[in-house]
């Protein structure tokens, strides 16, 4: 590699190219004097020339097969503006698509230019797709306060509503007949998230793609992501810079769905110069209300029976400026449901956004059915806490929402708790607030019948949950304490076990597909233990299947068990481990590792963030035939601990309901 001398890189970042963990490169800078001396920054937070690490690490061996692309990454960071990396980006995903491409780039600089080219040669040696898509994700992370991205589950969910809902539209085949040909628009479409959702969620064969972006860095990545994802596939892509509300490209283009994530809160939108402008059915927006002028663009492009999904502030479903155009909308039938969903779900975090979800009239017609009802459905429920930045479950928040719309156009459906059907008469008042929690009740008090049967689901836990205790106490225990152990590296040096470490994954999260498995972190272990996110397969570098021994590697989040569920990706700091059932019982391994004292002996002991060093983790050594006695055991213990759990969440939700019910004055005294 060329051009690295001045490149500055931190300790973080030597740890992410030589696959390591930052403690270990702090361990080398203390015990090898030939480690390089720093150049920059501070003590707390040093910094090294790039190409002496690169070059320490390949004398020393540390040097493992994702260097090289994590060798690229600080040289980009380092082109300093955020446009010229992304254009180089861009540049060099182009290169690996077309080795043949000639002459500079008008926008990008030598060494950017230089960088495309060094960034293209690898990526047709390790992967162009993986290399691009590796890239733009640490692109993304580096600028994550400068830019607004759409989370892969959200933009599928909101692919696969757009799809059902439209006219024509039928579950998770919609779009898929022979023959049929569809258009999708995403009028703000940053770097593609929403048409890359709509291309995998199955929008058909012969797919045209219309994008529009106004800056021109994101409106490249958009291109380049596209141009992989399509590749060999029948689809047409169009992406345009341009400002889609000032200067509309796609003027008289119709489209089957339109997706959209638009910018929030602009003032600046082009109120004065579009005064008169014709996508205004619904009336003028206000200057405070750009999100409404984004409403009306899309439903200005959709074919006849055509549907948009559009993400926004839950302030729009409410504010008195926008009522005038939220009440025709309405009237007129476009607006056909409201999702409100839980905080976290895309930027910015901290509010509940909604997805607003529109339909042109079959026929082209703005007449609205009489007795017309909106649905309205509050997803917020499906909030993940326990984490610093809390977000959605995105499984059963998609399950959810796409039954609750299920009902959109069948008028006797039972509907989901959550979701409602709110005549027309009751929104068109004076404020035709269409805020989905104002209606949409997930607190209904609990029946008679119901607290019984609870009373009685309680009771049978704690009995259960006695017995196995009465069984367990009975457990008697030697005064030969402690046994022989040996160490978890040394059972992997005699082939007793294999051990492998999740990764970071370079994908990051994806959406729902055939290829996608279940993501496990250490974040998910610190809430209810369910995988939060998916990876494709391919990406995922450690996946356990059932019958492996999966440990969490970090204090404050130790723990030990097999896994029965299937097949699941693990990330940085859990580890898999694989027995040979004929020298090794997984439940006994299991049982000895989840050992509080096991991992606080292979500790660190710094902080509650520190890592476990799991070669150091004990087994007793006992025979094949005692292993088996002891995981009979273990089981038992985690059984006793789950139904602990159980009993205890059960009569959490009894007080609260009976407590409800008592300020409610519902006592029959």
């Amino acid at each position: 590699m060329s051009s690295t001398g001045s490149v500055p890189v931190s300790l973080a970042e030597i740890a992410r190219i030589a696959g390591v963990g930052r403690a270990a490169v702090s361990n080398w800078r203390r015990r090898h004097d030939s480690f390089p001396t720093r150049i920059g920054g501070t003590d707390v937070s040093p910094q090294f020339s790039l190409a002496e690490v690169e070059r320490w690490l390949r004398d020393n061996g540390k040097l493992d097969s994702i260097g090289g692309r994590e060798l690229l990454w600080p040289r980009f960071e380092a082109l300093g503006s955020r446009d010229e990396s992304g254009l180089a980006i861009a540049e060099a995903a182009r290169r690996m698509r077309s080795p043949k491409t000639d002459g500079p780039h008008a926008e990008l600089s030598a060494e950017a230019e230089e960088l495309a080219a060094e960034a293209a040669a690898l990526g047709r040696d390790e992967g162009a797709r993986e290399t691009f898509e590796f890239l733009l994700q640490r692109w993304l992370e580096t600028h994550v306060r400068q830019l607004s991205t759409t989370p892969a589950p959200l933009a599928a969910l909101m692919a696969r509503i757009a799809l059902d809902v439209r006219v024509g539209g039928s579950g998770e085949d919609a779009g898929e007949e022979a023959g049929e040909k569809l258009t999708v628009l995403d009028p703000a479409c940053g770097t593609g998230h929403l048409a890359a959702a709509a291309v995998r969620e199955g929008a058909g064969s012969g797919l045209s793609v219309l994008a529009c972006e106004r800056d021109p860095a994101l409106a490249a990545l958009a291109s380049a992501r596209l141009a992989f994802l399509t590749d060999g596939h029948d689809v047409r892509t169009e992406i345009v810079t341009a400002d889609a509300l000032r200067e509309d490209p796609f003027t008289g283009a119709r489209a089957d769905i339109a997706l959209c994530n638009p910018p929030f809160n602009e003032r600046d939108w082009g109120y004065a110069e579009l005064a008169t402008d014709q996508r205004w059915t619904h009336g003028l927006p206000p200057r405070t209300e750009p999100e409404l002028a984004w409403v009306q663009h899309l439903f200005a492009h959709l074919k006849p029976g055509g549907a948009a999904v559009v993400v926004l502030p839950p302030a729009v479903a409410s504010r008195k400026a926008g009522r005038r155009i939220r009440g025709s909308l309405l009237r007129t039938g476009a607006l056909r449901a409201v999702v409100a969903l839980p905080p976290g779900s895309a930027q910015p975090h901290s509010v509940s956004l909604q997805l607003w979800i529109l339909r042109a009239a079959p026929d082209g017609s703005a007449a609205v059915p009489p007795g017309q009802d909106v649905l309205l459905v509050d997803a917020t429920r499906f909030v993940r806490t326990g984490t610093r930045e809390s977000g959605p479950h995105w499984e059963p928040l998609r399950a959810f929402a796409l039954s609750a719309l299920e009902a959109l156009d069948r008028p006797d459906a039972e509907l989901p708790d959550g979701a409602v059907r709110v005549p027309l008469i009751e929104l068109l008042d004076d404020e035709v607030d269409v805020t989905p929690g104002r209606y949409a009740s997930v607190t209904a008090e609990p029946t008679g019948l119901e607290l019984a049967a609870a009373w009685r689901e309680t009771a049978t836990a704690l009995t259960d949950l006695a017995r196995l205790a009465g069984r367990l106490s009975e457990l008697r225990f030697s005064a030969d304490l402690p046994q022989t152990t040996t160490s978890v590296g040394d059972l992997a040096k005699a082939g007793a076990l294999s051990l492998r470490s999740g990764q970071q994954t370079p994908d990051g999260s994806t959406a729902p597909g055939k290829d996608s498995v279940p993501l496990l972190t250490v974040a998910d272990l610190l809430t209810d233990g369910t995988p939060s996110g998916l990876v494709a397969a391919g990406s995922a570098p450690v996946i356990v299947e059932e019958g492996d021994v999966v440990v969490a590697g970090v204090v404050r989040a130790y723990r030990a068990w097999v896994h029965e569920g299937p097949p699941t990706a693990l990330g940085p700091q859990l580890y898999a481990l694989r027995v040979d059932s004929a020298k090794l019982n997984a439940h006994f391994l299991a049982g000895c590792l989840r050992a509080p004292s096991n991992g606080r002996q292979a500790g660190t002991h710094a902080s509650s963030s520190s890592r476990v060093d799991i070669r150091r983790l004990q087994v007793l050594h006992l025979p094949l035939r005692e292993q088996e006695a002891y995981a009979e055991v273990f089981r038992s213990l985690w059984d006793f601990e789950a139904r602990l759990g159980s009993a205890e969440g059960l009569g959490r939700r009894l007080v609260s309901d009976v407590s409800d019910l008592l300020a409610a004055g519902g006592l029959d005294v």
